[in-house]
């Protein structure tokens, strides 16, 4: 059965009805917020008692590093912006050409390696990362996540990064495509829009996912309307974007995530405010294999989440939505294949020390 949808949890512990939740069928994955986490011990044990419920569920979080990251007590390692990998590349003197950008690729890997083998000592799966915006010096919400403004070195510092977190036994998932760093406007809270050309933004904010697609595990795709390319649908929620770009012509083969369909930049399909299940059915029908609700089970008992489970089920059994055995197939293929490591023992880990001393 294809499980498409990721959903939160409301604490530091399920409860009865996280636990309904995630043993549905449909359900195939949760996301975690710093409210999840108050320590490493509370969060292993958070983790556990989901990979009880299902050993299949993906547990996911956004912790990329800088002002994007969960989990910052405790013993986790304060991650850098990746702004500043770009500055790394970037201050080598002239005499030494290129020395910079490996000494920036080297403190990328280091980065990915750190942020994902930390994390799978406490039991996450994946996290959404890396950021593959460029930074245009126009979107606030990007900002400091964004690598640099070239994407040739996007690419080469994501690529390292990407390598850091496989080290460590971790999928990767790069966001947000086509490119959110152009847009102004914060998708949290309204509709970005991009009035550039295709062929402008695939030369541009979109070239790391075509240099980066046979390595690439997972992307998710930007609530950014992009009006000459689609007039009426975000990139996340836009065939023309995810089966006739991304998979055509730019040839990537893994898993498509939506961001989050409780953002403002999701609600708005075809010129009206669409409902959760009307945005999860598009993006779904447009390409995504996975969809995430976020922020939900603490508003009003859930039952926002509980209305797409129930109205994604009925769209099934009404004909209306298939489930995609593909899809499902992306959805597993995140899934750590090894153990998680021991933290006392990863702390002890030479590869471990030296991981740090190479973070700016």
């Amino acid at each position: 059965m294809h499980a498409p949808l990721i959903i939160d949890v409301a604490g530091l512990r399920l409860t009865e009805a996280d636990r309904a939740r995630l043993s549905h069928p449909l359900v195939g994955g949760v996301i975690l917020f710093a409210r999840n986490g108050r320590d490493r011990a509370q969060l292993t044990r958070l983790c556990a008692q989901i990979k009880r419920v299902r050993r299949d569920l993906l547990i996911c979080v956004d912790h990329e590093g800088g002002r994007v990251q969960r989990f910052r007590d405790d013993g986790f390692t304060p991650l850098p912006a990746m702004r500043e990998l770009g500055r790394l590349w970037r201050q080598a003197p002239e005499s030494m050409p290129g020395e910079a950008a490996l000494a920036a690729c080297n403190a990328a890997a280091a980065t990915g390696w750190v942020m994902a083998a930390e994390l799978r000592a406490c039991g996450v799966d994946l996290s959404f990362a890396p950021v593959l915006d460029l930074d245009h010096g126009r979107s606030a919400v990007i900002g400091d996540r964004a690598f640099d403004a070239d994407a040739r070195v996007v690419t080469l510092l994501a690529q390292a990064l990407m390598h850091g977190m496989r080290a460590a036994g971790m999928a990767h998932c790069g966001k947000h495509f086509p490119g959110h760093g152009w847009a102004e406007a914060d998708s949290h809270t309204e509709l970005p829009v991009d009035e550039r050309p295709l062929e402008t933004i695939l030369a541009e904010d979109a070239a790391p996912y075509g240099w980066l697609s046979a390595t690439l595990a997972a992307v998710m795709p930007a609530h950014v309307l992009y009006p000459q390319v689609d007039a009426a649908r975000p990139a996340g929620f836009s065939r023309r974007w995810l089966q006739d770009i991304l998979r055509g012509r730019l040839g990537f083969t893994g898993a498509i995530f939506s961001d989050d369909l409780a953002m403002a930049g999701a609600r708005r399909l075809d010129g009206r405010e669409s409902t959760y299940t009307e945005a999860a059915l598009e993006a779904l029908r447009a390409g995504c294999d996975l969809v995430l609700l976020c922020n939900q089970s603490t508003v009003d008992g859930g039952a926002a989440i509980d209305d797409l489970i129930e109205g994604l089920a009925r769209a099934y059994y009404e004909g209306r939505w298939q489930p995609d055995e593909a899809a499902e197939a992306r959805r597993r293929a995140l899934l750590p294949t090894a153990a998680a490591p021991d933290w006392d023992e990863l702390m002890a880990d030479p590869r471990y020390q030296r991981a740090l001393e190479l973070l700016p």
